[in-house]
């Protein structure tokens, strides 16, 4: 009998299979079952329905980018501006390609966006994460001069969105995405010493606070 971790791999196996020949929304659960030479009703026992093994399989995906993202933070002799440049790059050449060469994948994408927010959240905290250790060693060797690393990273994120399945957002060739990319990362690295995103909301919070203490007054 075949374990249920590999029964589940076979079923994400088949459901990959026929969501890049046919389409995602073209798919059923009836088809995926057979593909496997099951019952519909023994396919739902792994997996409660069709959204559910879209998730699973961005779900791999997303493990695998995470540890490429990963090398990239780990990577020697880099200083970290370097490095924040390459998990930046990368992070869009993985992404691209996926969309780019698996055109189904396009429309998996838009359905799990749509419909599984939460999976996207955890995702980029994940990611943040990384952007955080990056921003955190950058401070240490005085390459930055970041306030709030965690929401500087939050803050790189929402600056650089476009370029994560930057085909969801635009139809740019990947020549001008690089060009374009390369002009936001030298506009954050010039911010980086500077106090980071954070030190502008800490300013105003400041200036807040001293306007309450003299209407007090």
């Amino acid at each position: 009998m075949l374990c249920k971790n590999t029964v589940r791999g076979n079923i994400l196996e088949a459901a990959k299979k026929r969501f890049l020949h046919y389409g995602y929304a073209k798919t059923t659960m009836a088809e995926i079952a057979g593909d496997c030479n099951m019952s519909p009703g023994n396919l739902y026992r792994y997996f409660p329905g069709k959204l559910d093994i879209a998730e699973a399989i961005s779900q791999e995906a997303g493990e695998k980018t995470l540890a490429m993202l990963r090398d990239v933070v780990k990577q020697p002799g880099k200083t970290a501006r370097e490095k924040l440049r390459d998990f930046l790059f990368t992070h869009m050449k993985i992404t691209y390609d996926q969309l780019e060469y698996d055109k189904q994948i396009y429309e998996m994408a838009r359905v799990i966006s749509a419909e599984r927010p939460q999976y996207a959240n955890r995702q980029l905290a994940l990611q943040r994460a990384l952007l955080t250790e990056i921003l955190a060693a950058g401070n240490s060797t005085s390459e930055f001069v970041v306030e709030d690393v965690v929401f500087t990273a939050e803050m790189i994120q929402s600056a650089t969105m476009k370029f994560v399945y930057p085909q969801l957002w635009s139809k740019l060739s990947y020549d001008r995405l690089e060009r374009e990319l390369d002009g936001v990362v030298h506009l954050l690295l010039n911010g980086l010493d500077d106090g980071g995103a954070g030190v502008e909301v800490g300013r105003k919070a400041q200036e807040a606070q001293k306007s309450e203490t003299l209407v007090s007054i």
